[in-house]
């Protein structure tokens, strides 16, 4: 597995906010039974950057808390079993890893939203990887259905970690 975690700002975590990304990458990748080594590139940001990015790739003119930018195309979300009949497009070319995509947290609105929701940092920051982890496995929540599956699935794969609210 290749985890690269890239901070533009200073991080005024007091936890090892690395080990709990890898961590809720890992159970991630295991809850949804992906079969390959996997490489995820996290960007921890602030939300003056979140907010440029989220103009320029969405068009949405405010900060955000994650942005999620997958590689793979899926039919069924986290059915991975297409991926070796598009040749080497989702492949790592030297590791061999699947290269699943790219995540951006703003810093800022995981210390915002930790205090808002009244549950720890490391719990904020656990569920914006999760959530985008899901993203990149292709789950979305534009409709209700989708919304509502997509929260069962994060709070699981919490649980799973022992990461609770409060």
């Amino acid at each position: 597995m290749t985890f690269e975690i890239e901070n533009e700002v200073e991080i005024p975590f007091d936890f090892d906010y690395k080990k709990v990304i890898q961590d809720v990458i890992l159970q991630s990748l295991d809850y949804e039974n992906c079969p390959y080594e996997a490489e995820v590139n996290v960007l921890l940001t602030g939300n003056d950057e979140i907010h440029e990015i989220n103009l320029e790739q969405r068009q949405i003119d405010r900060p955000t808390d994650v942005l999620s930018f997958p590689m793979v195309d899926y039919y069924t979300p986290a059915d991975f079993s297409h991926l070796e009949d598009g040749g080497d497009i989702y492949f790592h070319p030297e590791t061999g890893e699947l290269m699943l995509g790219d995540i951006i947290i703003s810093v800022d609105k995981v210390l915002e939203q930790a205090e808002a929701y009244g549950h720890s940092q490391t719990r904020e920051l656990a569920f914006l990887v999760a959530h985008s982890m899901l993203h990149l496995m292709g789950y979305d929540h534009m409709e209700e259905e989708e919304r509502i599956d997509m929260e069962r699935r994060q709070e699981e794969i919490l649980n799973q970690l022992g990461i609770q609210r409060g």
